[in-house]
């Protein structure tokens, strides 16, 4: 029961981190503009994303602008891409296996040894996942943060982190925690041994010889 308990809380860490995922990587706000030193800008606020680019100006309003062309985008960028991309699928496919393999669903309930190898490679996969992410935010952050404090870039192009980072790095812990969490949960089996036959007592002597 306790294993059952957490393979359910590794499924939910995970399932959420996956959702995580997804949240980030449609988020514009992977990198907002600095404001430090003599910046004025007309927006209230920059930022960037993966897909698009979007200005906040001081009256509210929001303008965001989708990147025109794929080849015309940084490889570093299309390589971030392809990361959050990749994460996303491989969690929904982590999903499907990982829901097969749970002790409270019907599926595959004649073969638990299958069953549990099922959960574990959920979680596996689920890891993969994860780590896919936290590549690809670590990644874009070092290139935010590299940046920023090169010398020779303008005060009006500097960027720091944005939220969609900070998202993308819970998530990807979340993801690695239920994928750690469902791999260990299967309980371990314990070594039978053959039960030990007993040999026959010799019958008491009745101090008669027979001949």
């Amino acid at each position: 029961m306790a294993s059952g308990g957490l393979q359910l809380l590794g499924f939910v860490l995970a399932f959420l981190g996956w959702i995580g995922i997804i949240i980030s990587t449609a988020m514009p706000q992977w990198k907002m503009a600095s404001y430090a030193g003599d910046n004025i800008v007309t927006a209230q606020a920059l930022y960037e994303g993966l897909w698009m680019s979007c200005a906040m100006q001081s009256t509210g309003q929001i303008q965001c602008k989708v990147y025109d062309s794929l080849l015309k985008l940084e490889g570093n960028l299309q390589a971030t891409r392809a990361l959050m991309v990749a994460a996303i699928l491989l969690g929904l496919v982590a999903i499907f296996t990982a829901v097969t393999g749970m002790k409270c669903m019907k599926c595959m309930e004649d073969d638990q040894v299958k069953k549990m190898r099922m959960a574990v490679f959920g979680g596996v996969i689920f890891i993969i996942a994860g780590m896919a992410a936290l590549v690809a935010t670590s990644w874009y952050g070092n290139r935010v943060a590299r940046a920023f404090y090169d010398p020779f870039t303008p005060v009006n192009t500097r960027f720091e982190f944005g939220s969609a980072l900070f998202i993308g790095w819970a998530a990807a812990s979340l993801a690695l925690l239920g994928g750690a969490l469902l791999c260990c949960s299967c309980p371990r089996q314990e070594t039978s041994y053959p039960p030990t036959r007993g040999y026959p007592k010799n019958a008491p002597s009745t101090g008669k010889d027979y001949v």
